[in-house]
């Protein structure tokens, strides 16, 4: 049974990409582009607060 849900939502997945494929046209790796750069900025930005707080309590004798 969990199978057949894992492949509903890959087939919804696979639709929903098709259907942004259409709909952006040539501008599609243009979005594709931003959508990954943007994602990329949060994860950098949030690696960077978790180090900066890692160093904050290592200085300050809480680790």
């Amino acid at each position: 049974m969990g199978k057949i849900f894992k492949l509903l939502g890959l087939a919804l997945v696979l639709a929903l990409g098709i259907g942004l494929a259409v709909v952006a046209g040539d501008y599609g790796p243009w979005y594709f582009a931003w959508l990954v750069g943007t994602t990329m900025i949060v994860l950098i930005a949030a690696a960077g607060a978790v180090l900066f707080d890692t160093q904050e309590a290592a200085t300050s004798g809480e680790a």
